[in-house]
């Protein structure tokens, strides 16, 4: 049987390999048209469903007929992945970096929202597919005006796609549990406000007791927003960071 998973460093990236054998007969079928059988298998039944047999049944072929495509299901999901950052859109940037990350922010969350199974495949590991590249080029597009160096920006990319990931899946995990934000923050603030109770956690209860005077500035944002503003102030400089938000 031939392996599903590639050993570590084994042979080239997809990504540096042609499409298509210079010799030979042309092929059949084509990487995206397997990539987009997998999106679909997945976003029906989760990334587990998809394996070199269910991709290649999927499009009509057989599984040992799949690898003269993909070298093994790794680089299958790889495919998948890329293909689905293919979904994003993207505008000119405006100069105004903090709104054009948030913005960005917003685009990606949604793409994880549409196909949770994103979440499953790792964030490292791999070389960026065409489309991730062509992502990470539009978030340094918006810190072009940034007074921060290369080496910092590129390690601004990194930090702002793994809070939009770690935001994106905490959502999606209280919708898999059937609470929204609202329930799911109600039933932890009434689980700590019971153990602060006790008198063993000074600082938590301070913070639990600490509101505003007035109540608050009305409906909350989204969770999204307002962790990417607090994160946003943190990673730029001030002179590009958002406007202070309420707490």
């Amino acid at each position: 049987m031939m392996e599903e998973r590639a050993t570590s460093g084994r042979g080239p990236s997809i990504w540096t390999r042609p499409e298509r054998a210079a010799r030979g007969p042309l092929p059949e079928h084509s990487r995206a048209e397997i990539a987009a059988a997998g999106i679909t298998l997945a976003d029906a039944r989760g990334l587990g469903s998809v394996t070199m047999r269910s991709a290649a049944a999927a499009i009509g072929t057989a599984p040992a007929s799949l690898y003269r495509y993909v070298a093994t299901r790794d680089e299958l999901v790889e495919l998948m992945a890329d293909q689905v950052y293919g979904e994003l859109s993207y505008e000119p940037p405006t100069g105004q970096a903090a709104a054009d990350l948030l913005r960005l922010a917003q685009r990606a969350r949604a793409l994880y929202h549409r196909h949770p199974w994103l979440l499953d495949v790792p964030a490292t590991g791999n070389l960026p597919g065409p489309n991730a590249v062509a992502f990470i080029e539009h978030i340094l597009a918006a810190l072009a005006g940034v007074d921060l160096s290369g080496p910092a920006k590129l390690e601004t990319v990194g930090l702002f796609s793994g809070a939009v990931r770690l935001v994106a899946e905490t959502e999606i995990a209280q919708l898999r549990a059937g609470q929204d934000s609202t329930e799911w923050q109600n039933s932890l603030a009434g689980c700590l406000v019971r153990i602060a109770a006790a008198g063993q956690h000074p600082h938590l209860a301070a913070a639990l007791t600490d509101q505003p005077a007035d109540g608050g500035p009305g409906p909350p944002e989204p969770l999204l927003d307002r962790a990417m503003t607090r994160i946003l102030t943190g990673l730029l400089p001030p002179s590009a960071a958002p406007p202070a938000a309420h707490p």
